[in-house]
C-alpha cells in the first residue's frame, strides 16, 4: 500500500539495557518491511541487553551509534521501546533526553510502547498530549501533563503509544502508517521544524 511505503526513509530506535525484545524487534521489523532502514542508537558502544517479561534474559542487540553522535535531521521517526530498565536507564541520560527533545521540536513522528513513554516525562513533552502507557507509569505521564488513557493505540499528532507487548500488532500498523505521513505541525512556538 502507497499510504504506507517508507522507502528511503531512516527510523531511529533509541534502546538501552534492559528493553523488552518484541517491542525492539517487532516494530523494527514492521518499518523495515514497509520499506525503511532503521539504526540502534543507544547510550554506550558495544550491544544492548534484550528481555523477555523484565527478568527473563533474551538476545543482544549490537548499538549502531551513540545517541549523543546522531543527529535527529538524519532520522524521519523514532521507536521508544519499553521494558522497566530501558526507559529508566534512558531517561538517566543527557544526551538521550535532549535527543527525544530535539525529535518532538521538529514535529517528527514517535512511537513508544509499555514503558517507553516514561522518557516523554523526563523531556517535558508529555504535556498536552494524549497517550497510553503501562498501568505503572500512568501517574507519572498525567503528573507530567499528560491525559492518560486505557487504549490499545493512542495517536495524538504523530506520537503513537501503546500499553504492553499485546498490543504490538496495532502499535505496529499505526506507527508505520504514522512514519509514513511524516511530519506534524508543532504546538510549541520557538521549536523548528527543519
Amino acid at each position: 500500500m502507497a499510504s504506507e511505503d517508507l522507502t528511503d526513509r531512516k527510523i531511529a530506535i533509541l534502546a538501552a539495557d534492559g528493553v523488552e525484545q518484541a517491542e525492539l524487534t517487532e516494530p523494527r521489523k514492521a518499518v523495515e518491511e514497509a520499506g525503511a532502514t532503521t539504526e540502534l542508537l543507544s547510550i554506550a558502544e558495544g550491544e544492548i541487553q534484550g528481555m523477555e517479561s523484565d527478568i527473563n534474559k533474551a538476545d543482544t542487540f549490537p548499538v549502531d551509534k551513540l545517541v549523543g553522535d546522531a543527529s535527529v535531521d538524519d532520522y524521519a521517526g523514532l521507536i521508544v521501546p519499553g521494558g522497566v530498565a530501558n526507559p529508566d536507564n534512558l531517561r538517566a541520560d543527557e544526551d538521550a533526553v535532549q535527543f527525544v527533545k530535539d525529535f518532538f521540536a521538529t514535529g517528527k513522528p514517535v512511537g513508544t510502547i509499555c514503558h517507553g513513554p516514561w522518557i516523554l516525562v523526563e523531556a517535558d513533552v508529555a504535556r498536552g498530549r494524549t497517550v497510553t502507557s503501562y498501568p505503572s507509569i500512568r501517574t507519572d505521564l498525567r503528573n507530567a501533563g499528560a491525559e492518560v488513557v486505557d487504549e490499545e493505540v493512542v495517536v495524538d499528532e504523530g506520537l503513537v503509544t501503546s500499553r504492553n507487548p499485546d498490543d504490538l500488532p496495532a502499535f505496529c500498523a499505526k506507527i508505520v502508517e504514522e512514519f509514513a505521513e511524516g511530519k506534524h505541525q508543532v504546538a510549541d512556538a520557538g521549536a523548528t521544524a527543519s
